[in-house]
């Protein structure tokens, strides 16, 4: 009887590695300001540029932390 064979085995799930980005050189934009108004220019620009870098910094920290959290719970 069909009834009394066993069910076939259900695929095990696929393993993902959930990794953290990794960390790249910061980087800001060559500028040779000649006046006073292009100095203020460069000036909110290395700004922007630092502040992309440290989002950038603070985005890989936190996932490395959320990743060493769970593992120094398991001991």
């Amino acid at each position: 009887m069909c009834a009394c064979t066993q069910a076939p085995l259900s695929p095990a799930p696929p393993i993902t590695l959930q990794e953290c980005q990794a960390v790249t050189r910061c980087t800001l934009p060559a500028m040779a300001p000649t006046t006073n108004g292009a100095l203020d220019d460069a000036l909110h620009m290395v700004k922007a540029a630092w502040a992309a870098c440290a989002a950038k910094v603070d985005m890989v920290f936190d996932c490395q932390n959320r990743k060493a959290v769970p593992a120094a719970t398991h001991d």
